[in-house]
């Protein structure tokens, strides 16, 4: 990319910039003096060659993954009324995780957003909160989540301990422990669950999670069943409405892009 390109590429550099305390001028998509400016001013500080354009160097170094048609203006539209600075903050990581798992055609991409929008309508990594499905009548938070064979739990006090989070609320010791591996942090994750909730490996651990099902998620998708697609992730059909939603929305947008 470089002075006098346009389009979404341009649009997600921008926010990008933006997002890194660098003005890039008007967040539309058109390469301009602005934005070559805060190109420059980046390459610097990186001590890169400072020559304006964005080659793989400077992508690289900015987090920079670009999927077609994905850009915060898409993603907003999909998630109404969820403040704008969590979509341009959280979707560069997202993107990212997803090029680097090979989840990065449509179809995936959506349903990685269409998740996100059931699972965490804020576009922010969250913790689980107390609630009828994982607390007994006054006993302890999470205490139904203690002896979950299914999540790997052992007893008090892992139900509290690997509630869910992340993007997609990855519960139970077993999950913390396969995908803390998958995506390269050992044990580490088990050891401090709450790194679920840092934004980038929230979002590496939803790739991972979907990674896990792709077989099976690709199928329902190709077959139309959204309702099978979500089951895949959540076990039932809590969201299926919130994820139907968004991932219509973001097909189509996408087929008019």
């Amino acid at each position: 990319m470089k002075s006098g390109s346009s389009g979404a590429e341009v649009e997600a550099l921008q926010t990008r910039l933006a997002h890194l305390g660098l003005d890039p001028g008007p967040v539309d998509g058109v390469f301009g003096s602005a934005t070559g400016a805060a190109v420059r001013a980046f390459q610097r500080s990186k001590g890169l060659t400072a020559d304006g354009a964005v080659g793989p160097e400077t992508a690289n170094a900015l987090g920079l993954y670009v999927i077609p048609g994905v850009t915060v203006t898409v993603v907003s539209r999909m998630f109404p009324g969820t403040p704008v600075e969590n979509i341009e903050a959280n979707l560069p990581p997202l993107l990212n995780a997803l090029v680097e798992a090979r989840l990065n055609d449509h179809s995936m991409v959506l349903m990685a957003l269409g998740t996100i929008r059931a699972e965490t309508a804020g576009f922010q990594p969250i913790s689980e909160g107390p609630s009828p499905f994982n607390t007994s009548p006054g006993g302890q938070p999470f205490d139904l989540y203690d002896f979950r064979q299914d999540l790997g739990n052992q007893g008090a006090p892992d139900g509290e301990r690997f509630r869910g989070r992340g993007f997609v609320q990855l519960t139970g010791r077993a999950n913390y422990h396969a995908h803390g591996q998958a995506i390269g942090l050992g044990t580490q994750l088990l050891e401090n669950p709450e790194l679920a909730n840092d934004p980038a490996i929230a979002a590496k651990l939803l790739a991972s999670f979907l990674k896990s099902r792709e077989t099976q998620i690709r199928s329902a998708l190709e077959a139309g069943d959204l309702q099978s697609a979500r089951r895949l992730v959540n076990g039932g059909r809590h969201g299926v409405d919130a994820f139907s939603r968004a991932y219509r929305t973001g097909d189509r947008l996408l087929a008019e892009a």
